[in-house]
């Protein structure tokens, strides 16, 4: 066996460890995905954040939420807090790099809106820093780490924990459950919204047919009462 064959098929079996556990973990996503559709259909966000790897993933759930995943549907609020390169380093130059992510928290977020938190490690202090934010302003925080517990699991309001100790896996999982969640979204689209949902997003715009995801529709939650709209591989630790 090459060594090329060999580095794959270890990886490949790091994954493959990792997926009945994950797959236990990863039932939170039904959840998650009718209560955060019911926030962003009512006027909330979500504000992402992640450090190196978890920073490109937290962009791209951004983008499928903003744009879409499957069919054409309303474009939904989502906002990654790693994407704006003068306001993080500003920030950092002017603050400290712990603040990066805290202080857009502070700016940004209103009492109907989500934080999600991306981090293989679950140590890193800017994001811990954003999650004590999020409390402070009746945020809901939630988190993708990797094995907990760990610090940032701690200080959130739910976490998605994946099982394994390689932090490739645990990067590769969280992109699944990126994925995932927005299938969730947009499943749960229709009962929250109406058929409007998947109807022309545009004034002008002639009617057409979407295609309705193939997910189960999860039952989409209220608010919970008193709760408002609360390092990586190639990054900080």
């Amino acid at each position: 066996m090459s060594d090329s064959v060999a580095l794959l098929d270890t990886h490949l079996a790091g994954l493959a460890a990792a997926l009945l556990p994950y797959r236990e973990a990863a039932a939170r996503l039904g959840q998650w995905g009718g209560e955060l559709a019911w926030r962003l259909a009512h006027g909330g966000r979500l504000l992402i954040a992640g450090n190196g790897g978890s920073a490109a993933e937290a962009q791209h759930l951004a983008a499928e939420l903003v744009g879409k995943l499957r069919g054409d549907r309303v474009p939904l609020s989502a906002i990654a807090l790693t994407a704006d390169s003068s306001a993080v380093s500003a920030i950092g130059n002017d603050f400290g790099f712990e603040e990066v992510f805290a202080r857009q928290v502070r700016a940004h977020g209103r009492a109907d809106d989500i934080l999600l938190l991306l981090s293989t490690s679950g140590r890193s202090a800017n994001l811990i820093g954003a999650a004590r934010a999020a409390t402070e302003l009746s945020l809901r925080c939630w988190a993708f780490t990797g094995p907990a517990p760990n610090p940032l699991a701690e200080v959130c309001t739910d976490v998605l924990a994946v099982p394994s100790p390689d932090p490739q896996v645990v990067q590769e999982l969280h992109l699944v459950s990126a994925h995932v969640l927005c299938e969730y979204v947009e499943a749960a689209l229709p009962t929250v919204l109406g058929a409007g949902a998947y109807g022309p997003s545009t004034a002008g715009v002639p009617a057409r047919s979407y295609p309705t995801p193939s997910v189960q529709v999860p039952q989409v939650p209220a608010p919970p009462a008193g709760v408002g709209a609360g390092d990586d591989p190639g990054g900080t630790p």
